[in-house]
């Protein structure tokens, strides 16, 4: 059965190849969204759709807005894939480098391709809201001396020009992306016995050491804390939601592990438990 895929952009861009690589080898269909919250809102009117949300890039950090869609959603984290981003400039067929006159993309890729940029002082740059949407404008209006920087599967889908591969300043460029899906469709996918990775988040009281006090806890348990990202809780200063996210060898014991927090904690939600995911090399 074909799966739907909800992502962020169009076709070639970072969340399609992530989608296709999370989901290779199955028949899926992706549902391109303008907005992040828009993604959101076609899973919770289609809960039979899947999602796929880019959520932290080691280079540029953090998506905090994302952290909170899903938490405000109510939807579940099924799995997450971290893929390799590589930034190529592509650009209409026949074009020389030599002949580019502006470079069109995303500000964060334009951001990780700064040393790469520097060796085309003539070259004007532009920010635009999307890397393969760069690629499809300057295709679709035959742009030519503009230039586009996104993933080679872009250039393949428009019939683009790769001028230069791997472009990006830092070669360990990794964004990871969370797979989301409605919580009784969740239900339906996950194997307990593949779990072994789960985000959470909590607050905890305005009092010293609340902090240590659970990571102390986790401690004990053998939990190995992966990532903690701290946001503040809008209308409640000095207050902050921590979102957390843990990886285990043995369900039973991070189950007593949580049971031993919540007395210490405020709100605490499981957004999701899932088998921790692969990275593209």
């Amino acid at each position: 059965m074909k799966k739907k895929v909800a992502i962020q952009g169009i076709a070639g861009s970072y969340h399609d190849i992530a989608a296709r690589s999370f989901y290779e080898g199955e028949d899926i269909e992706i549902v391109g969204c303008n907005t992040f919250r828009d993604v959101i809102s076609a899973i919770k009117k289609d809960p039979s759709l899947l999602g796929l949300m880019a959520i932290e890039n080691t280079i540029a950090g953090s998506l905090l807005q994302n952290h909170e869609l899903i938490r405000e959603s109510g939807l579940r984290v099924i799995g997450e894939y971290k893929l390799r981003i590589s930034h190529s400039l592509v650009a209409l067929p026949g074009t020389s480098i030599h002949d580019v006159t502006e470079v069109n993309s995303h500000p964060i890729a334009l951001m990780q391709c700064t040393d790469f940029l520097d060796t085309l002082p003539n070259a004007k740059v532009v920010e635009k809201e999307d890397t393969a949407m760069s690629a499809r404008w300057i295709a679709e209006n035959k742009l030519e001396g503009h230039a586009a920087i996104c993933g080679k599967l872009a250039a393949q889908i428009y019939k683009m020009e790769i001028l230069a591969e791997g472009i990006e300043t830092n070669k360990r460029n990794f964004t990871r992306f969370l797979a989301i899906a409605d919580r009784w469709t969740a239900e339906d996918l996950l194997e307990k016995s593949d779990v072994n990775k789960s985000s959470l988040v909590f607050a905890l009281p305005h009092t010293s050491g609340s902090l240590s006090k659970v990571l102390s806890i986790l401690s004990f348990y053998d939990m190995n804390l992966s990532k903690i990202q701290s946001l503040p809780i809008i209308g409640r200063e000095w207050e902050y939601l921590f979102y957390i996210d843990l990886t285990f060898t043995d369900y039973t014991r991070y189950r007593q592990a949580l049971d031993a927090i919540i007395p210490l904690t405020k709100d605490l939600k499981i957004l999701g438990e899932y088998a921790e995911g692969k990275q593209s090399v």
